[in-house]
Protein backbone atom coordinates (compact mmCIF):
# COMPACT_ATOMS: atom_id res chain seq x y z
CA UNK A 1 0.00 0.00 0.00
CA UNK A 2 1.37 3.41 -0.98
CA UNK A 3 1.86 5.93 1.82
CA UNK A 4 -0.01 9.21 1.61
CA UNK A 5 1.69 12.57 2.10
CA UNK A 6 -0.45 15.30 3.65
CA UNK A 7 -0.09 18.89 2.33
CA UNK A 8 1.63 20.32 5.41
CA UNK A 9 4.01 17.34 5.43
CA UNK A 10 5.05 18.24 1.89
CA UNK A 11 5.62 21.88 2.86
CA UNK A 12 7.63 20.70 5.88
CA UNK A 13 9.89 18.65 3.58
CA UNK A 14 10.60 21.87 1.61
CA UNK A 15 12.19 23.72 4.56
CA UNK A 16 15.67 24.77 3.49
CA UNK A 17 14.80 24.38 -0.20
CA UNK A 18 13.84 26.80 -2.95
CA UNK A 19 10.11 27.18 -3.47
CA UNK A 20 8.04 29.04 -6.09
CA UNK A 21 4.86 30.64 -4.73
CA UNK A 22 2.02 32.07 -6.81
CA UNK A 23 0.02 34.69 -4.92
CA UNK A 24 -3.59 35.86 -5.31
CA UNK A 25 -2.57 39.34 -6.49
CA UNK A 26 -0.69 38.12 -9.60
CA UNK A 27 2.67 38.21 -7.84
CA UNK A 28 5.04 35.28 -7.95
CA UNK A 29 7.70 34.75 -5.32
CA UNK A 30 10.75 32.51 -5.33
CA UNK A 31 12.81 32.01 -2.19
CA UNK A 32 14.29 29.60 0.32
CA UNK A 33 11.70 28.40 2.83
CA UNK A 34 12.86 28.93 6.42
CA UNK A 35 9.65 27.96 8.21
CA UNK A 36 5.85 28.06 8.31
CA UNK A 37 2.95 27.68 10.74
CA UNK A 38 -0.39 25.84 10.69
CA UNK A 39 -1.93 28.70 8.67
CA UNK A 40 0.84 28.34 6.04
CA UNK A 41 2.23 31.77 6.88
CA UNK A 42 5.79 31.45 5.57
CA UNK A 43 9.20 32.96 6.21
CA UNK A 44 11.45 33.04 3.13
CA UNK A 45 14.98 34.30 2.54
CA UNK A 46 16.93 35.19 -0.59
CA UNK A 47 13.65 36.19 -2.26
CA UNK A 48 12.87 37.34 -5.79
CA UNK A 49 9.41 38.83 -6.33
CA UNK A 50 7.95 38.96 -9.85
CA UNK A 51 5.01 41.31 -10.44
CA UNK A 52 3.15 41.95 -13.69
CA UNK A 53 2.56 45.69 -14.13
CA UNK A 54 1.22 47.84 -16.96
CA UNK A 55 4.86 48.74 -17.73
CA UNK A 56 5.95 45.11 -17.95
CA UNK A 57 7.37 42.72 -15.39
CA UNK A 58 8.79 44.23 -12.21
CA UNK A 59 11.44 42.17 -10.38
CA UNK A 60 12.31 42.93 -6.77
CA UNK A 61 15.04 41.26 -4.69
CA UNK A 62 14.44 40.94 -0.94
CA UNK A 63 16.60 39.52 1.83
CA UNK A 64 13.79 38.04 3.92
CA UNK A 65 9.97 38.18 3.99
CA UNK A 66 6.95 36.88 5.90
CA UNK A 67 4.06 35.78 3.66
CA UNK A 68 0.46 35.63 4.82
CA UNK A 69 -0.86 32.15 4.02
CA UNK A 70 -4.30 33.54 3.05
CA UNK A 71 -2.77 35.13 -0.06
CA UNK A 72 -1.04 32.00 -1.37
CA UNK A 73 -2.68 30.32 -4.36
CA UNK A 74 -0.11 27.67 -5.29
CA UNK A 75 3.23 26.32 -4.06
CA UNK A 76 5.76 24.69 -6.37
CA UNK A 77 8.53 22.89 -4.45
CA UNK A 78 11.88 23.34 -6.17
CA UNK A 79 10.38 25.86 -8.58
CA UNK A 80 12.65 28.46 -10.09
CA UNK A 81 10.01 31.08 -10.85
CA UNK A 82 8.28 32.33 -13.96
CA UNK A 83 10.06 31.70 -17.21
CA UNK A 84 11.28 34.76 -19.04
CA UNK A 85 9.45 35.31 -22.31
CA UNK A 86 11.50 36.44 -25.25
Amino acid sequence: MASQLMPLELVDKCIGSRIHIIMRNDKEIVGTLLGFDEFVNMVLEDVTEYEATSDGKKITKLEQILLNGNNITMLVPGGEGPEETA
